[in-house]
């Protein structure tokens, strides 16, 4: 490295807490001056700390990379996103100055995997159904320990199907816990070769098929036009009685209502991580139904997680600055098939 970096760090300071360990912290100063900016999304203060700056580390709740915005980047030739998606800030604008961009969301695959795995068992052994009983005073000699419907058949994951859609950074974790433990794993991915499927130990299917024939159905797939309400009324509809359905991805990809019908019937299970309206309100009806695990936009949310996206930010710039290929770069090709 020739010379020292600036760099503007747009971050509140309990975020800087959060993601940022000393050790993050003290790599981001041997690169050069760290500039904080308390208020992500102040753009008065952005424009004003740009000038001379190297590297722009943003975090949740970014100011808009508008042209007005970046008139003020005289020196600026990397934005490094500290979280997962950048759409919410990132414009053309960046890509026709020739900026680069690139964040830490794989950070976030591992921890929102492991989730997706634990609603998975859960489902497949009907935990919720189970927890729900025994906190209304149930036990296993009623038909659900509480005197209701009977508990749907429990399953294990070796003798199971499960069917992940999407083959997303989480998607492909998620995938590589499945494959490990010996589940038989379907995909439906439109972007997805039948090689890199074989090296993943998994085969791809149409959506139809995976909906029909897998006993839990996970959704990785990202929030584009085309994945709105992904899986629908029709959809649901194909999955097998006694079917559970996962979502640690966003609620953008599901029908939430026809999903509400379907779990108040009883004929399906699900965990959701994920909602139209958030913090879901208290009287949601998704609270009250036995069949459903549910948790509060919490899969990500690990103390390890939240560091290691710190350091990705760090080895990105150290990379940046030893004239090294970037390990998470964005192009505006990519960019536009994420979430």
């Amino acid at each position: 490295m020739a010379e020292k970096l600036r760099m503007v760090l747009a971050a509140t300071s309990s975020y800087r807490e959060m993601v940022f360990a000393p050790e993050s912290v003290a790599r981001l100063e041997a690169l050069g001056e760290v500039a904080v900016l308390d208020d992500p999304g102040d753009a008065d203060a952005l424009r004003a700390a740009l000038p001379g700056t190297d590297v722009l580390i943003t975090s949740w709740g970014a100011t808009p990379l508008t042209a007005d915005v970046l008139d003020h980047a005289d020196r600026l030739r990397l934005i490094v996103h500290s979280a997962s998606s950048v759409k919410h800030f990132v414009t053309e604008e960046l890509f026709r100055r020739g900026l680069r961009i690139t964040q830490a969301g794989q950070a976030m695959a591992e921890p929102v995997a492991e989730v997706s795995l634990a609603f998975t068992l859960s489902l497949l052994h009907r935990l919720q159904r189970f927890d729900h009983a025994m906190h209304a005073g149930g036990w296993r000699d009623g038909p659900d320990g509480s005197g209701g419907t009977a508990v749907p058949p429990q399953h294990g994951l070796t003798a199971s199907r499960i069917g992940v859609v999407g083959a997303s950074r989480t998607g492909l974790e998620y995938i590589r816990m499945l494959v490990a433990l010996g589940a038989e794993t379907v995909v439906y991915d439109p972007y997805l070769t039948d090689d890199r499927a074989a090296e993943l130990g998994v085969r791809r299917i149409d959506l139809d098929d995976l909906l029909r024939t897998s006993r839990v159905v996970a959704v990785h797939a990202p929030t584009l036009p085309e994945t709105h309400h992904l899986i629908g009324a029709r959809e649901l509809a194909l999955m097998p009685d006694g079917a559970g359905l996962v979502n640690t991805a966003r609620s953008w990809l599901i029908d939430m209502d026809a999903l509400l019908d379907e779990l108040r019937s009883g004929r399906l299970d699900a965990a959701l991580d994920v909602f139209d309206v958030e913090p879901l309100p208290a009287d949601s009806a998704f609270r009250g139904l036995p069949n459903v695990l549910l948790t509060p936009h919490q899969a990500a949310a690990t103390v390890e997680c939240y560091f290691e996206m710190g350091a990705i930010t760090a080895s990105e710039i150290e990379r940046y600055a030893d004239g090294q290929p970037l390990q998470y770069e964005l192009s505006e090709t990519a960019l536009a098939r994420m979430g």
